[in-house]
Parts: structure tokens; C-alpha cells; sequence
């Protein structure tokens, strides 16, 4: 009986091994850094994307808890130049090297 339940329980696994995948890079999709959808507080939270924010945008460190809850481009009309257009790409292209 238990190798019956055993069975059961593989067989199952080997059924919902796809699902789970399919659940992680559907997740691993939706934490990838962008410069649009992410708030700088989770930005800041990874030590690479951190460190190209600051290296791009070095003053930016000082306003981190006024603009925790915003994101890049929304910042940027605020910023005086800082991050323009160009900006904004060059960051988006740091945080796509980002694992």
C-alpha cells in the first residue's frame, strides 16, 4: 500500500513539476529590475542594481526615503537632468545584466 501512495505522490510530482517551473519564470519575470514598473526601495534592496543606480546617479543616495515608492520614470522629470531619456536606458540596460 505504501509503494501505491509513493507511486501516487511521483506521479503527481512529475504532473506539477511543469506548473511549479512555469511558476518561477513567470515570477523571476515579474522581479526583473525595470526602470518603469520598479520602486527604487526594492532597486536599492539589490546590491548590483544599487550600485549601477548610484554609479549612474550619484546625488540619488541622499533622497532614497523620499523616493522609496516611486519609480525611475517617475523621478525623472523631477530630477533636473539627472535622469533624462539617456539615462534612463543606460540604467535600463545595467539592470538588464542583473541574474
Amino acid at each position: 500500500m505504501k509503494s501505491l501512495a509513493l507511486a501516487a505522490a511521483l506521479a503527481l510530482a512529475a504532473v506539477s513539476a511543469p506548473a511549479i517551473a512555469q511558476d518561477h519564470s513567470a515570477h523571476a519575470a515579474a522581479t526583473k529590475i525595470s526602470v518603469e514598473t520598479t520602486q527604487v526601495g526594492d532597486i536599492v534592496k539589490n546590491e548590483a542594481a544599487k550600485a549601477a543606480l548610484e554609479k549612474a546617479v550619484p546625488q540619488i543616495s541622499q533622497f532614497y526615503d523620499q523616493i522609496a515608492t516611486m519609480t525611475l520614470t517617475q523621478i525623472a522629470p523631477m530630477s533636473q537632468g539627472a535622469l533624462d531619456d539617456a539615462k534612463l536606458k543606460e540604467l535600463q540596460a545595467e539592470f538588464d545584466k542583473i541574474k
